[in-house]
This record gives C-alpha cells, structure tokens and sequence, in this order.
C-alpha cells in the first residue's frame, strides 16, 4: 500500500488538487514563495520538478535545504534562498508555477501586498501559474475588526492582511492575469477564512 503521507507530505490539499487537474505539468519549475520548512514541497522534490523558494527564516531554508538534499540531491542548495518575497533575487520568469502558501495575508500593509504580489508576476514565466491561499474577509466581512493599513483583527485572536474579492479581482486586472479558477473561501469554524486564488499570466 502507499504510504500517502511520506509521499506527499503536508501538502495543501488545494494544490494538490492543480496538480491532479494537470495543471502543473511533470518536470515544471516550480518557485515557492515564503517556502517555510517545505510543507508543499515533498512530493515536487520526489516527482522530478525543478524546484526553488524563498523565505525570510535561515531556519525554514535550511530546513528546507536538508529536505532537498535528501529528496533531489541534483537541485543546488542555492535554489533555496534566504530572501524576502517581496525582493527576490531570481531572474525574470524564472517559473512556470509560483506558490504562495499562507503568505500575502503577513502583509503590512497595502503597498507591501502589492509589492509581495507585483514580484511574484516578476518571476513567473509567460503562460505561468501563479497559485494562492491567503486569508480575506470573504464571507465574513462583517466579524473583521479593521485596524487599519489592510490589516484586521480575526475573531480567532490572529492579526492579519486581508483582502475582500474586489481586491482580488482587481490585482488580477492590473496584472493582466486569468483567474482559471472560480474563488473559493473556506470558512474555518467561523474564526478566519481562507481563500484559493489561482490565475494564469498572459502569454
């Protein structure tokens, strides 16, 4: 029998979801922004796919270094980068996928989002898939204390960046992207929300 939990790790189960759809294809490159200790990353290193990340903890790198160095020796420690998302040092389009994984609602505010957003796009190739969870105010707006610059106090006691679905549709707009996805918010035992975002870039 397999064992689904070595082989898959802790992946979200919504990106799990675009890769059974086919949507990242075998051998892309893949390019997680805000990686953390790698919890999307297990069953990319062990399929073969080319894969990068940053995140802002030498911790997470490191842990995600040793992860990779086990699972796809032939991908370069250097691939994994201690940077913040929103001045990443890899090449223009870099990517034929970029994850971002409980990552833009950490926004300080809506320059910040914007420019963790706007850098993403940077390094995501022509065509490309950019796949986001992030917390927002979807379905319920009304139990979202504001505090200001973006950012609201949750009734689960957590502060974060939120976004409501203008927001949303609206970066998507500017960007020039296609949302390949209807949105789809999870409300989570009405304490927070969580909503996939998923969009193609222009070719």
């Amino acid at each position: 029998m397999v064992d689904l939990a070595r082989e898959l790790g802790n992946i979200d189960i919504y990106l799990l979801d675009q890769i059974l759809r086919g949507r990242i294809p075998e051998g892309a490159r893949v390019l997680d922004a805000g990686c953390g200790h790698g919890r999307n990353l297990v069953y990319l290193l062990r399929a073969g796919y080319e894969v990068s990340g940053v995140d802002a903890s030498p911790e997470a790198v490191a842990s995600v270094r040793r992860l990779a160095s086990e699972l796809a020796p032939d991908i370069p420690s250097s691939s994994f980068r201690v940077e913040s998302v929103e001045s990443m040092s890899f090449d223009d389009a870099v990517a034929d996928v970029v994850i971002s994984s409980a990552v833009l609602h950490f926004a300080r505010y809506d320059a910040h989002f914007d420019a963790m957003l706007a850098e993403m796009w940077r390094v995501l190739a022509p065509g490309g898939l950019f796949f986001a969870r992030l917390a927002s105010s979807i379905g319920m707006a009304d139990r979202m204390r504001p505090l200001g610059k973006g950012r609201f106090a949750l009734p689960d006691g957590s502060e974060r960046y939120l976004v409501d679905e203008a927001r949303i549709l609206g970066r998507t707009a500017a960007l020039g992207g296609t949302l390949i996805d209807p949105l789809k918010t999870t409300v989570v035992s009405d304490q927070r929300c969580m909503t996939t975002w998923v969009m193609r870039k222009p070719d």
